[in-house]
């Protein structure tokens, strides 16, 4: 009777109308997949086989089934804020098991781990000076600790050592009308500007990371493509710098040809003379490249001054890449990645089992987590300051709540129509 089967369509549309209620009660839901509702028709068994004139029994739900299509991206001001665009989960760290997510608001919690609202910590390759090593993917936890101080000429992160100095020096310019070189000769002497052409300088850091002002100075001479080089740091005797007077010799099409300088510096003498305490390391050595530089008949200009040192820093930011690498920024102006964000994907993610909170954990229906930094294999990329809204189209849904009720009632109205002609046979006289 047409009791079973309207009673089976009661219950499929209420279900259909719980799996449309708590998409639209998670609309906005961060990292949220809307559901849909899969029906199946139900004919009962036969033993001798299935007749031409079978009815169906009535309705079930086949399957409920989430779609994990892409979310619109929305920004924020947390640089922790981390969205997914494209394929792929957050691997989460629940106390030692495994969840994941889509769900990418996090924050760090007071041991320094980046953590969602649960306290779930989120995983990765860990750095190790920098440099992000492949490994197995664990818990990221940011480092408190101060950077410390690299003294110039002792590291290749800036990819080379020492100074470098791009420079134009005029070849139009007299020789000085003093000579020769006038230098300095003690603390807060100044050099004789009679007896140089130009000067530059810039900041060296010592093993402590203090900075030193080192001021190089050119002097034409009078040979034809031929400057001399001299130094001073922190305006004291130019006797705690050596070399002094190397030649610098440019062809005739003003291009540089001789070598870097392999500069020297007392240290100790140079405190000293300031009435500075120290025990940073002296000499202080490294090379000052002028590669680059020319002689042309134009103005002198500074093109570029860099050098490899820098002084001690402590974190005053952090930034996530497109690749999932986590960068620390410190105060000396220097960046260094703390880890990189792992993500997973799953070869049927409609098999993995919802915990709520946004999380999944992996079955034998879903496979096994398929781990890779983003933007590889089949992975999406990650957005800093972005979170992914709910998938949910609001509209849609308000249209499933119409056809869901209409199927409500019109499996109560063929129960109503079977009452009604079971109480005519009863009224048959």
């Amino acid at each position: 009777m047409a009791f079973q089967q309207g009673l089976s369509g009661l219950n499929s549309a209420s279900k259909a109308l719980d799996v449309t209620s708590n998409n639209i009660a998670n609309a906005s839901t961060v990292g949220y997949k809307a559901s849909v509702t899969h029906f199946g028709d139900v004919y009962a068994s036969s033993l001798a086989g299935a007749g031409a004139s079978q009815v169906g029994i009535g309705n079930s739900v086949a399957a409920i089934q989430q779609q994990f299509t892409q979310g619109n991206l929305t920004s924020t001001n947390n640089p922790l804020d981390i969205s997914i665009n494209g394929a792929g989960f957050f691997k989460m760290d629940n106390n030692g098991a495994t969840t994941y997510s889509r769900n990418g608001q996090f924050h760090l919690d007071k041991n320094g781990y980046i953590v969602n609202d649960q306290a779930l910590k989120l995983t990765g390759y860990a750095a190790q000076s920098g440099i992000i090593v492949p490994s197995t993917p664990a818990a990221i936890q940011i480092s408190a600790s101060d950077l410390p101080p690299i003294e110039t000429g002792t590291s290749t992160s800036a990819g080379f050592t020492g100074v470098k100095a791009n420079l134009q020096l005029d070849s139009r310019v007299s020789v000085p009308t003093v000579t020769p070189w006038v230098g300095a000769t003690g603390p807060l002497y100044t050099p004789d500007p009679q007896s140089y052409s130009y000067s530059t300088a810039l900041s060296v850091y010592d093993s402590l990371g203090n900075p030193h002002a080192l001021t190089m100075y050119f002097v034409k001479t009078a040979t034809p493509g031929q400057w001399q080089t001299h130094f001073n740091v922190d305006g004291t005797s130019d006797a705690y710098v050596t070399p002094q007077g190397t030649n610098m010799t440019f062809d005739s099409a003003g291009k540089l040809t001789s070598t870097p300088v392999a500069l020297s510096i007392n240290l100790a003498s140079v405190n000293a003379a300031l009435s500075l305490p120290s025990n940073a390391s002296s000499p202080m050595a490294f090379n000052v490249d002028f590669t680059g530089t020319t002689q042309f008949g134009s103005a002198f200009g500074t093109n570029r001054l860099e050098q490899d040192g820098y002084a001690a820093g402590h974190l005053v930011g952090l930034s996530v890449g497109s690749d999932g690498v986590i960068q620390g920024r410190y105060s000396n102006g220097q960046t260094f990645a703390q880890g990189q964000i792992v993500m997973a994907n799953f070869t049927n993610p409609n098999g993995l089992q919802s915990l709520g909170n946004n999380q999944w954990t992996e079955t034998s229906v879903s496979g096994p987590a398929l781990i890779g930094a983003p933007n590889t294999s089949n992975l999406g990329i990650l957005s800093s300051s972005t979170v992914e809204e709910s998938n949910v189209d609001l509209t849609a849904e308000l249209v499933n709540l119409i056809t869901e009720q209409r199927n409500y009632q019109a499996n109560a109205q063929s129960i109503k129509t079977q009452d009604q002609v079971l109480q005519t046979l009863v009224n048959l006289r």
